[in-house]
């Protein structure tokens, strides 16, 4: 990216929830990477590093998306249901977080046992739903011109950290601390497998 674009383009996270995401926004925080948060949602046991979300960023479905001209030259953490709400006037590069669904299942059961929340269906549907908005997801992220993607695999951040920090910050354009970034994917944060190594 050339220096005069890194203004102009906003760099999202996304994924399905449980997939990676807060931990790709901490580890682009921690490269210094300038992020978009209001850290109203802080620490808890289902992410210690914390979650860095944006509560505006929820509002894109209902239209309120002034708030992306603040958030050019920075990440912000957009889940993959409210991309297709990014208005088309600005530029996006978007780090797509990929995980194992079943993994992903596991983690959010956890989650919502601890909330004392209940499952409103059962894993097989989840599932199913999830594949399905995975596939057409990604159909439409290759067919926007404003938009460019890049996908990053949860397990190979916490397995070999270093060759994903280099793609990311090629992908981005701009230097990052890839010392600093490494530090983040630890497997203590690997808690919810589908399998065991």
């Amino acid at each position: 990216m050339k220096p005069s674009e890194k203004t102009k383009t906003i760099i999202v996270v996304s994924g399905l929830p449980r997939s990676g995401t807060s931990m790709m926004m901490k580890m682009l925080a921690e490269g210094g990477l300038p992020i978009l948060t209001d850290s109203i949602r802080g620490m808890d046991e289902d992410n210690p590093n914390g979650y860095f979300e944006f509560e505006l960023v929820k509002q894109l479905a209902d239209g309120n998306a002034k708030w992306l001209a603040d958030a050019n030259g920075r990440a912000v953490k957009i889940i993959s249901q409210l991309l297709e709400y990014l208005p088309s006037e600005h530029k996006y590069k978007v780090i797509f977080m990929e995980r194992d669904i079943k993994e992903i299942l596991i983690s959010q059961r956890k989650m919502l046992e601890r909330r004392r929340e209940g499952h409103q269906i059962n894993d097989a549907e989840m599932e199913k739903q999830f594949g399905d908005h995975l596939g057409n997801v990604k159909f439409w992220l290759a067919r926007q011109p404003n938009m460019e993607a890049l996908y990053m695999n949860y397990n190979h951040l916490i397995s070999i950290p270093s060759n994903s920090m280099i793609a990311i910050q090629d992908f981005i354009g701009i230097p990052l601390d890839i010392e600093k970034m490494k530090a983040v994917p630890t497997r203590d944060l690997y808690r919810n497998r589908a399998s065991k190594d």
